[in-house]
């Protein structure tokens, strides 16, 4: 019998396959290989490829990640901020946006940035695999057009059904925050406020207004 995870028999439309992903804009969905056949080797030959697309797999699909270059700038702002705060502290490791994880198999996810504690490294490293059997402590997701609300619940559900302890949705337009600590505890973080670590970051805490006034140009 087929997990929730798994491409059910009872799939027998595109429709069908597409809902069970997120209804994710079809120009983000790659139709090679099939739909419903692509492997973990798909995902790293799309990453090697001369357009070099950078997919998760999920459902057995292909789906190009879904990020822009302002996006990815905040991302890498928050990837500075987290490598500051872990300076002086060996707690673990930071990813980026090319950081694809196995979270079960036929389920590769790729956070916009993520955090995964010393503990869950083998032998305190990273391992050499392009895809790792890994979970984050925390996946960071920058919000982007073409994220739809089914995509991110599906990302939620999947991120802690495999031990993920901390989701942040990041969202540029609104300059706020969604903090999930299951797919159904949310406490919103408004532009006034700030993001804290909780138990996976003791002592993080980065104000929104900081994080969105970075990538702007400073006065001289």
């Amino acid at each position: 019998m087929a997990t929730d995870l798994e491409v059910e028999t009872d799939v027998e439309t595109v429709a069908d396959l597409f809902e069970r992903i997120g209804h994710i804009p079809p120009d983000r969905i790659l139709v090679n290989p099939p739909l419903g056949t692509a492997t973990e080797k798909d995902v790293v030959a799309a990453g090697n490829a001369p357009r070099k697309r950078l997919c998760e797999l999920v459902e057995g699909v292909l789906v190009e990640k879904a990020m822009g270059a302002k996006e990815s700038q905040l991302a890498c702002f928050l990837i500075h901020i987290l490598l500051s705060f872990l300076e002086k502290r060996d707690l673990g490791a930071v990813l980026g946006e090319s950081g694809a994880m196995r979270l079960m198999p036929g389920l590769v996810r790729i956070p916009d940035v993520s955090f995964v504690s010393r503990d869950r490294l083998p032998g305190g490293e990273l391992p050499d695999d392009p895809i790792p059997d890994l979970a984050p402590d925390l996946a960071v997701e920058v919000l982007s057009k073409s994220n739809t609300k089914t995509e991110m619940k599906r990302k939620l559900r999947d991120y802690f059904l495999n031990g993920v302890r901390l989701v942040w949705l990041i969202n540029p337009k609104t300059q706020t925050a969604e903090v999930y600590t299951s797919p159904e505890d949310m406490r919103a973080v408004g532009k006034s406020q700030a993001l804290d670590g909780g138990d996976v970051l003791p002592g993080f805490r980065l104000p929104l207004k900081e994080l969105f006034a970075r990538p702007k140009r400073r006065k001289r």
